[in-house]
C-alpha cells in the first residue's frame, strides 16, 4: 500500500532549546524514560512546565519513584537520576507536527509551596493518589518540526 503523494513537500527542521521548551508547555502529556531493574522503562504521564522544569506527579511506589529510590540507595531525594522526557504533537491529516526530547536530572520536589502550586495545576488522569511530584531539570534539549517546505 502506497501513501498518497503530498501536495507540498515536508521537511524536518531542527528547533532550538527555547522553542522546544515553549512547545512542551503547550501540551499536557508525554513519556518519561528511565531505568528500572537495569532495563529501559517508558511511562506515559501528564506534566506541567514549572520554573523551567518538567514536573510530573506519581505514586511513591510507582516505577519512576522506585527507580529514584533504588538509584539513591533508599534516599529518594538525591538529585542524580538521569531520565529522558519526550512529548510531541502530530497532525495526521496535514502530516506536520513536532517532537521534543529532554534529557535531565530527576528529583523529588519537597518544597511545600511548590508542591501546593503543582497540585493546583497538575491533576492525575488515573483514579489513584499521586503523592510524589518529580521535577526534571533539562540538561540536553532537542527538537524537530515537520513542516511544509
Amino acid at each position: 500500500m502506497t501513501a498518497e503523494p503530498l501536495a507540498d513537500q515536508r521537511v524536518l527542521r531542527e528547533i532550538g532549546r527555547a522553542e522546544a521548551l515553549d512547545l512542551l508547555a503547550t501540551v499536557t502529556y508525554g513519556r518519561v524514560v528511565f531505568t528500572l531493574a537495569a532495563l529501559p522503562a517508558i511511562r506515559p504521564v501528564n506534566h506541567v512546565v514549572d520554573d523551567g522544569e518538567i514536573v510530573i506527579r506519581t505514586r511513591r511506589l510507582a516505577g519512576l519513584s522506585t527507580a529514584l529510590a533504588d538509584h539513591a540507595d533508599g534516599a529518594i531525594d538525591q538529585p542524580d537520576l538521569v531520565v529522558a522526557y519526550e512529548a510531541d504533537h502530530l497532525d495526521p491529516v496535514e502530516r506536520t507536527g513536532w517532537s521534543v526530547v529532554v534529557t535531565g536530572i530527576a528529583t523529588v520536589i519537597t518544597d511545600p509551596e511548590r508542591l501546593r502550586r503543582i497540585a493546583e495545576r497538575l491533576h492525575p488522569w488515573v483514579d489513584s493518589a499521586m503523592d510524589t511530584a518529580i521535577a526534571i531539570a533539562p540538561e540536553i534539549v532537542s527538537g524537530m518540526r515537520l513542516v511544509t517546505g
